[in-house]
């Protein structure tokens, strides 16, 4: 009954299945929008960059190793369990340090406002109040008060229009009534809606300059912050496109070390706290992948079912699609913070780390098996080789490098982009599980595209779709408006993953097939996102978020000249695999010519020539 159990393969794959579902769930609360919260954090984006170029080279580097070494000393269900357990830790360790500052989040919070809330009138200015619960909040762009002149504000609230004149309101259209700001904000408080969108527009008058200033009410007018019992005064929401750094005001934190104290400024901290916490985040996260996925396969090769390996990765593409818009369908029905001190961007924490515990207890029962050969030979080292070996290989190799360090800018900093329109988390949830979707849709019909287009062009179709994706990316004009793009991320990222497959099952000696696709997919692919997110934060830095999406398209477009020019002249060698010619049907195999159609390796040598 034991042996049974064991080998209950649809137990196995049932198993295997939730695993990679919760995981998936987990992992898309969270990583699609890690860059909005290291904006919030005040991270400028060369910063921001190298955090995650980081991040995808500990990917490259430990991942393997710590794979290999885990299945030396059958380890493998240790690994995975410690990584799933750190990596929830060190998720909540994120919400505690550095702490965001209070008006960075409203900041942002503001920016996500819906289009329709936002005013219009030209002169007019934002203003936001966030509930009787929290402390009130206004809104008022830098340099919107002339210093020459007495502001004067006007606040239209239902059918009455209020005069704030420096620290006094007076009624319009009834008896003039003076009130402080104080008495305003209990007014507001208890006569305005939970998140009532008000107008507040400023006008010149002709009132005599003040003989002497008060310095307290300079404050409150001008670009400082108003700390008192009434309002407080933030910068404006509204991004400026044409600069991509946070605005500076972050709350101080230390290093508890005095000589960086004094030679890094506050931004600089911060940037080496979250990149300690970042690279310790990676190292536990990085070997979970690959190692999964080598058990899993690896228990269906000692039961000769590694078909149905392929059938796995759907759960995880659907939690992925759950995932992302799941959080964001969360936070958008909440305000600001969920208590005093707890912006609700930290529920993408939270999250992750819930969804990391359930996974962990799944892992106890992840199927695993356990070898007792006593060496393990290195099919990571053999799949390198093959890559020098054929030409189309290393031309296929140099493409997924291409993708992968464009995919990361899209990754990094699109969101930045739909930030700037002012978009909401909803929307961005929302376009990533719709390119999600996309290629699950697609995936049912891979074969007849396959059949349709060659691999040659199939990789063509795919870095187009992707250079006209970027170049869509770099001239969005609504938050929305990212949406229908995103279909095409079926063919630039599900189609290009097909074409890899397929050339590494073609060009892979027996038993190396997987390892060379893990070899394309992982290493050549995260080596591109590594250097990717280095250079486009600097780009960004030097010239603007559009510019790096437009340089993005021109260098795909070049390289599918060149890919078009180069792949005709590269020898290809195919590697026939014989277990397919044992295990065909002696009644198709003859050797006289009028039934040689028939036979399976002439068929298989004539449909390869047609594929390329």
């Amino acid at each position: 009954m034991s042996v049974t159990k064991q080998w209950d393969i649809s137990k196995a794959l049932a198993i295997a299945g939730l695993f990679h579902f919760f995981h998936s769930i987990g992992k898309f609360c969270l990583i699609p929008f890690l860059t909005i919260v290291f904006r919030h954090l005040g991270l400028s984006s060369p910063l921001v960059g190298i955090i995650i170029g980081l991040k995808h080279m500990i990917h490259v580097f430990w991942a393997p190793f710590c794979s290999y070494m885990a299945k030396t000393n059958s380890k493998r269900r240790l690994l995975i369990t410690i990584s799933l357990l750190f990596s929830a830790g060190v998720s909540i360790a994120f919400t505690l340090y550095p702490p965001l500052e209070r008006d960075m989040v409203l900041r942002y919070c503001n920016i996500s406002l819906h289009w329709k809330q936002k005013v219009t009138t030209p002169g007019a200015i934002d203003l936001e109040l966030y509930g009787p619960k929290d402390n009130t909040s206004f809104v008022l762009p830098e340099g919107s008060l002339s210093p020459s002149t007495e502001p004067v504000m006007l606040v239209e609230l239902g059918n009455k229009n209020w005069t704030m004149e420096t620290t006094t309101i007076v009624n319009r259209d009834t008896t003039e009534t003076t009130l402080t700001l104080s008495t305003l904000t209990t007014f507001l408080r208890t006569n305005t809606p939970h998140q009532k969108k008000l107008k507040l527009m400023s006008k010149p008058t002709t009132a005599k300059p003040r003989e002497k200033s008060n310095s307290h009410k300079d404050k409150v007018l001008g670009n400082s912050s108003y700390t008192d019992s009434g309002p407080s005064f933030i910068p404006s929401p509204k991004p400026k496109t044409s600069n991509h750094s946070v605005h500076k005001k972050v709350r101080d934190v230390s290093l508890g070390i005095p000589v960086l104290e004094h030679l890094l400024d506050n931004e600089h901290r911060i940037f080496l706290i979250v990149l300690g916490m970042v690279m310790v985040w990676s190292i536990f996260t990085a070997p979970l992948k690959w190692t999964t996925d080598d058990s899993l396969y690896e228990y269906l090769d000692f039961v000769d079912a590694t078909d149905r390996h392929g059938k796995v990765w759907i759960w995880s593409h659907m939690g992925a699609c759950i995932g992302s818009c799941a959080v964001v369908l969360l936070t958008e029905n909440l305000g600001c913070f969920l208590t005093a001190d707890i912006p609700r961007i930290y529920l993408h924490f939270y999250g992750y780390s819930a969804f990391m515990f359930i996974t962990m207890f799944l892992a106890t029962f992840y199927p695993i098996h356990v070898s007792k050969k006593t060496e393990h030979p290195n099919k990571t080292m053999k799949a390198l080789g093959l890559i020098g070996s054929d030409g189309q290989v290393i031309l296929l190799t140099i493409t997924v490098f291409l993708t992968g360090a464009i995919w990361s800018t899209a990754h990094n900093f699109l969101f930045w982009q739909m930030q700037d329109v002012g978009s909401t988390g909803l929307y961005m949830g929302i376009s990533v599980s719709l390119a999600i979707f996309s290629e699950v849709v697609l995936h049912f019909f891979r074969g007849k595209m396959l059949r349709a287009l060659s691999l040659k062009w199939t990789v063509v179709t795919g870095l187009g779709c992707l250079a006209l994706q970027m170049v869509y990316y770099s001239f969005l004009w609504t938050p929305w408006a990212v949406l229908p793009i995103q279909v095409l991320s079926a063919f630039s990222n599900g189609a290009l993953v097909w074409a890899v497959n397929a050339q590494a099952n073609d060009v892979a000696t027996p038993g190396t097939e997987r390892a060379l696709q893990l070899v394309l997919h992982c290493l050549s692919h995260d080596c591109g996102a590594s250097l990717g997110s280095f250079a486009s934060g600097f780009i960004i830095s030097s010239f603007s978020l559009p510019i790096l999406f437009q340089a993005c398209s021109v260098t795909l477009l070049l390289w599918i000249f060149l890919f078009l020019l180069v792949h005709p002249r590269l020898p290809h060698i195919k590697k026939i695999n014989y277990s397919r010619l044992l295990a065909a049907d002696n009644s198709d195999m003859s050797d006289s010519d009028d039934d040689q159609e028939r036979d399976w390796l002439v068929k298989a040598m004539k449909d390869d020539c047609k594929k390329w």
